[in-house]
């Protein structure tokens, strides 16, 4: 067998909102975003090449992928293959410590990890920036997993000048996540669908590009002054204008289960309560909760009547990617 490498990347959550392509094959985005990268979920991905394979082996928590995801992550390495002047296939070993297409961000850990272990593993010498512009070609949030703590993924007009950017790698403040995961089934229309249908229909999406602009500068600030209840206002705020074009598209589609709901009623109730909590979602019917690791404790409580403890996995920022050979 050939150069082996193994590379872990933790996934993050969008405060701001990524949401629609501009440009799909190359994943530039419309609007800038920014998230938190979250300690608790997590990828860890192998890569070898090797001369006695015919064809990618792609496994899947030791399992063979599908033929789609086959087809993905083989156009993926053939990025790798062009750079690292080869055309060697490759064995991709991967171990997700995340929910599958559920709204916890698997694909950006995902593609994250075997960006990094792949280029490694194939000789290149990539700089974080590159690596983060690579990843991106996998999954637009991938781009923000290069790194820890908070990260801004700068929307660019091409492929070169698309890249995340940390604003603070080190989070010394008291800020964490509740995430509530209310089912890890597949959710029925994929991110990469949701997007190009509202990009296609939605007569509100030309407003969330410039709200969601605009609240670029406000949420950098809200970080920097360690504000958490600016940082969650502006966080819950993203993601319900984020869902209101999903419901304004042709035909429209939610990821709101019903749980969803009884979720978010939840964090509102504590928050009259004086609590200070404030939820996000992703594509997908999980709810996040912005809190205080101070505050937690309550705030699990009160879930607690509602959902499983195994439903509800408290997650602290976390690191960015790390590579060994």
């Amino acid at each position: 067998m050939g150069q082996s490498a193994t590379a872990r990347a933790h996934t993050n959550i969008a405060l701001i909102k990524y949401w629609g392509k501009q440009n799909p094959e190359l994943i530039i985005p419309y609007n800038s975003s920014l998230s938190m990268t979250l300690d608790h979920f997590y990828t860890d991905t192998t890569v070898t090449f090797s001369t006695e394979l015919t064809a990618d082996q792609i496994l899947f928590n030791q399992a063979p992928a599908d033929a789609a995801t086959n087809i993905k992550m083989s156009q993926f390495l053939d990025l790798i293959r062009q750079q690292a002047h080869f055309d060697l296939h490759a064995r991709i070993e991967t171990i997700n410590h995340v929910p599958n297409a559920a709204g916890l961000a698997s694909s950006a850990s995902g593609y994250a990890a075997l960006a990094a272990a792949a280029s490694k593993a194939a000789g290149l010498d990539l700089d974080r920036r590159t690596l983060s512009r690579l990843a991106r070609r996998g999954s637009g949030s991938a781009t923000r997993s290069i790194y820890g703590g908070f990260v801004e993924w700068q929307r660019g007009t091409n492929d070169t000048d698309s890249f995340a950017v940390p604003l603070q790698e080190t989070v010394d403040w008291d800020i964490q996540m509740i995430a509530i995961v209310l089912n890890d089934r597949e959710k029925a229309v994929a991110s990469r669908a949701g997007m190009a249908n509202v990009v296609a229909t939605s007569p509100y999406y030309p407003s969330w590009v410039q709200t969601a602009e605009a609240a670029m500068p406000k949420m950098r600030a809200a970080i920097i002054k360690k504000d958490i209840n600016l940082v969650g206002q502006l966080a819950e705020q993203s993601a319900m204008q984020m869902h209101a074009t999903t419901l304004s598209a042709t035909p429209p589609f939610t990821y709101f289960e019903p749980e969803t709901l009884q979720a978010i009623q939840v964090v509102q109730q504590l928050r009259q309560q004086g609590i200070s909590c404030y939820y996000t979602m992703d594509a997908g019917p999980n709810v996040k909760v912005i809190c205080t690791s101070q505050e937690t404790p309550q705030i699990l409580t009160a879930l607690g009547r509602y959902f499983k403890p195994e439903q509800l996995l408290v997650a602290k920022p976390g690191p960015g990617i790390t590579v060994q050979q």
